[in-house]
């Protein structure tokens, strides 16, 4: 089996979990007395927390000899986390070991990002190919859950998600390569893998980077949150809202697989821009309730607001660290626009809509506004320049 397939099905044992748990387990909080309230508590903790829980996860994941070892304990972890959830813990037992569960699991992404993306530049293979097949694999769980619910209990929805991170431990050790963590072989230091975690947060390019990727991922958070329910409003059949999000979720694996050469070509500072500008383009546009027709023509923009973003900063991080502090760099970066810049944002989506219905999307174009400027002005980092 050839690298890049394995890679991808190791994505796939990741996102088959992520692909249930993202929009059912609020479900399963429901069905065992949890309101609203609690449930947005619950999953917007880890979020909030996620810029300082990452990095100091990526700094001790690379304290191990090779990169797939600390990936095999987290995700045992997660799945003793997930496993000690069946019991009936309650609201403050709950909060505090799916902080820890969703703390583990949401690094998982990152730390195999910086063994996929080291393996495509050195064997020559598009990167997008192994996270495409993950995205596949996502959008095949999200539905196949999603047809069990309508006649098995939401406890099915633990049940596969302890399933699918006890199959990313054992899919780890067999299909992720023995990279070392550092190509001497030799296991850096507590104060060396912090020194360089200390060089990224005290370095202004890599920051504006992964801020300004940030605030545009983020921007998706109204969207997320709250965009089947302006539809609604709209009246748009809820029938009609999986193929909006489907037509989405499908030019981005589109762009993952085939789109390599011409992102290539573009660069990240100018595929950073274009995600801006298309996501500015798209959210002021959803602002003002447009019919049908047109909401049809903009979700294939999320090939920009997000596929191309989510590259960019990839790179641009990437381009920006060093080999000791790569996991640290990806977790950063994950930690801002999957983070706490995601948790604000989505915890200021809901007063948003209750006040302005669909026209809180303003504010994330804003937040996009912002997210450019930041992009443009990496144009001054004179390390990102063609050799």
């Amino acid at each position: 089996m050839s690298l890049p397939v394995r890679l991808g099905l190791f994505y796939s044992a990741i996102f088959v979990g992520a692909g249930v748990s993202s929009p059912y387990l609020p479900v399963w909080f429901a069905h065992h007395g949890l309101n609203g309230a609690q449930i947005g508590l619950i999953l917007s903790l880890p979020m909030l927390a996620r810029a300082f829980t990452a990095p100091l996860i990526a700094v001790w994941a690379d304290s191990f000899r090779l990169r797939r070892t600390a990936l095999i304990v987290m995700s045992l972890a997660v799945t003793a986390a997930y496993t000690a959830m069946a019991l009936p813990l309650g609201f403050a037992g709950w909060t505090v070991v799916w902080f820890v569960a969703s703390s583990t699991f949401s690094t998982l992404s990152p730390l195999t990002d910086v063994i996929v993306l080291n393996r495509a530049r050195r064997d020559g293979f598009n990167y997008g190919w192994p996270r495409g097949i993950g995205s596949v694999a996502f959008i095949i769980a999200n539905i196949t859950m999603g047809a069990i619910l309508t006649w098995g209990s939401p406890d099915l929805v633990l049940v596969w998600m302890v399933a699918a991170v006890a199959l990313t431990a054992l899919a780890a050790r067999v299909l992720l390569p023995p990279d070392p963590v550092h190509e001497e072989g030799h296991v850096a230091t507590a104060s060396d893998r912090f020194a360089g975690l200390g060089d990224l947060l005290r370095d202004p390019g890599f920051m504006l980077a992964a801020v300004s990727a940030g605030l545009i991922q983020s921007g998706h958070a109204f969207y997320y949150s709250f965009s089947t329910l302006a539809w609604k409003q709209q009246g748009i059949p809820e029938s009609l809202t999986g193929v909006l999000w489907g037509i989405a979720v499908a030019v981005e694996v589109m762009f993952l697989w085939f789109m390599e050469p011409w992102r290539r070509r573009v660069g990240p500072r100018n595929l950073l821009a274009l995600g801006a500008v298309a996501a500015i383009v798209r959210w002021t546009a959803l602002a003002f309730a447009p019919p049908l027709w047109l909401i049809l023509l903009l979700q294939p923009l999320h090939v920009l607001s997000f596929a191309a973003t989510f590259l960019a900063s990839l790179q641009l991080v990437e381009r920006l660290s060093t080999p000791r502090n790569a996991s640290a760099a990806q977790a950063i970066n994950s930690a801002l626009s999957g983070g706490v810049l995601m948790g604000v944002a989505t915890m200021a989506s809901g007063p948003l809509f209750d006040r302005f219905g669909a026209q809180g999307y303003l504010l994330m174009s804003a937040m996009c506004l912002a997210g450019l400027i930041g992009a443009l002005r990496l144009y001054g980092v004179r390390r990102l320049d063609p050799a």
